[in-house]
């Protein structure tokens, strides 16, 4: 079982997996999700003696609390949640000591360990992209009005976390029952018994527009590390996600694209073992 830990000046919750005298490895989740989703993978890299941290970034999971600013000036500029992540994981490796870790991100947090690893070359040993990090939001949306009316997340008014939790087995019948609590790490339950997301609407947008400004192909050229873009792929994969990661992987210095075919979006939560297996590779 993981020991849930804070780390870094902002003190972000994370669940922490002592593991052996491996490379350590940083797992960062995506917009309006939680570090437990990577339990499953976590579990394994630990079995295989690597240290382990799933970050809680701030807004989401047991960080709900943490503010989007280190400041209390309000006229201080507004903090770009993208940037503001990957110096908290900075941050985090510094109080752990750790000077090369393996940093995979899943779909936002992709993004995030991207930037970490343009902003701070010499930190990180190797970079894994679970769905996500290549994904350009400017390209496809004109403004964040326009990327609201179809991103905003659901409303939950009245669902209890029972019915969510039926929902997730119906929709997702091969995910483990770790995987669907996970999920339900999303949420929290009000005193009428039904559920909310942790990540506030506002922030949750806040995000949505830290995602149209942020272009990873103009991050390309600074990240010196291997690269593993691990991808759920169908026969219905748009053509815009196989231009985006055709872009990457011929950008990138030292990349590899590893499909996943028939996999969810949350490649973690639905084939923990591979994404390990995966990830250890970048070791």
């Amino acid at each position: 079982m993981p020991e849930v830990v804070k780390v870094g000046p902002a003190g972000l919750g994370a669940r922490s997996w002592r593991g052996g005298g491996g490379r350590p490895v940083l797992l960062v989740h995506g917009l309006s999700s939680n570090a437990q989703l990577w339990d499953g993978v976590a579990a394994r890299l630990a079995e295989a003696g690597h240290p382990v941290l799933a970050v809680d970034l701030r807004g989401h999971g047991s960080s709900e609390d943490v503010p989007d600013t280190d400041t209390d000036d309000l006229d201080a500029a507004p903090t770009d949640p993208t940037r503001l992540a990957a110096e908290d994981l900075a941050a985090a490796c510094a109080d752990l000591g750790w000077s090369a870790p393996v940093v995979a991100g899943h779909a936002w947090g992709g993004n995030i360990a991207l930037q970490l690893a343009a902003d701070r070359p010499g930190l990180v040993h190797g970079l894994a992209l679970v769905d996500g990090g290549w994904l350009h939001l400017g390209d496809q949306f004109p403004d964040l009005d326009a990327a609201w009316s179809v991103l905003a997340p659901p409303r939950f008014d009245g669902v209890t976390s029972a019915a969510v939790r039926a929902s997730l087995h119906a929709g997702h019948p091969d995910w483990s029952d770790a995987a669907v609590e996970g999920v339900l790490g999303n949420l929290r339950e009000r005193a009428d018994g039904s559920v909310t997301p942790r990540l506030e609407r506002e922030r949750h947008r806040a995000i949505i527009g830290s995602l149209l400004r942020h272009r990873p192909r103009t991050l390309y050229p600074s990240v010196r590390c291997s690269v593993l873009l691990l991808a759920a792929t169908g026969d219905a994969t748009p053509a815009r996600k196989r231009e985006q990661l055709t872009e990457a992987v011929t950008a990138l210095a030292d990349a590899e694209l590893v499909e996943f075919r028939g996999g969810d979006h949350d490649l973690h939560a639905h084939r923990p073992v591979r994404v390990a297996e995966e990830i250890a590779r970048l070791a």
